[in-house]
């Protein structure tokens, strides 16, 4: 009788384990704290799209999104017209929502006028989020109070498509908090 050999496979948080690409999400970007505004506002805008949908089908179309989003940087999107909603409500390989399309434009014009009022979208997300990744021990939730509170006030600023479960899914993806499963491996690599 041989003795069992141990598997050189990572353990994962079971939603990554199915398919390749959720896997190399996983294990790359998903939970890791990001603090560049940018890329803390493309996920966020990323996650409205995502309403309704699974995050699969955002992340295998992100790649097209960020070319008709020019890369998600805010000062170009803020200058979208309608003829540019029309243009991306052509583009098959996006979600072709017009209000979702809307929300984005619009959410970049706010981006734009928080740092021309000297306001750092990153310092702006993690001071709501009481300025660390926060450690969830219990059970995933679809939304907190915390996640209610940070879409409370991303509404009053007139962001759309930040409901406080969209939200929870961004913190969740943007590593404000780290809810990767107790035995997965990046459980500890997550943490601050």
């Amino acid at each position: 009788m041989t003795p069992p050999t141990k598997s050189l496979s990572k353990q994962r948080c079971s939603w990554a384990e199915s398919d390749p690409m959720l896997r190399e999400y996983h294990d790359t970007e998903w939970g890791v704290p990001e603090y560049d505004s940018r890329a803390l506002w493309e996920t966020l805008m990323l996650e409205g799209f995502q309403a309704g949908l699974s995050w699969s089908i955002i992340l295998r179309k992100r790649e097209t999104f960020r070319k008709a989003f020019k890369q998600f940087d805010p000062k170009k999107v803020a200058k979208f017209t309608e003829i540019d909603v029309e243009r991306l409500m052509q583009d098959a390989g996006i979600i072709r929502s017009r209000a979702k399309i809307e929300a984005t434009i619009a959410g970049a014009k706010i981006y734009i006028a928080m740092q021309a009022a000297g306001e750092d979208f990153s310092t702006f997300a993690w001071n709501l989020a009481g300025g660390k990744p926060i450690q969830n021990t219990g059970p995933v939730p679809a939304s907190t109070p915390l996640s209610e509170e940070i879409s409370k006030t991303l509404k009053k600023r007139g962001f759309k498509f930040v409901g406080p479960v969209i939200v929870y899914a961004w913190m969740q993806a943007v590593g404000i908090v780290n809810d990767h499963a107790p035995t997965c491996f990046r459980r500890k690599t997550s943490k601050p």
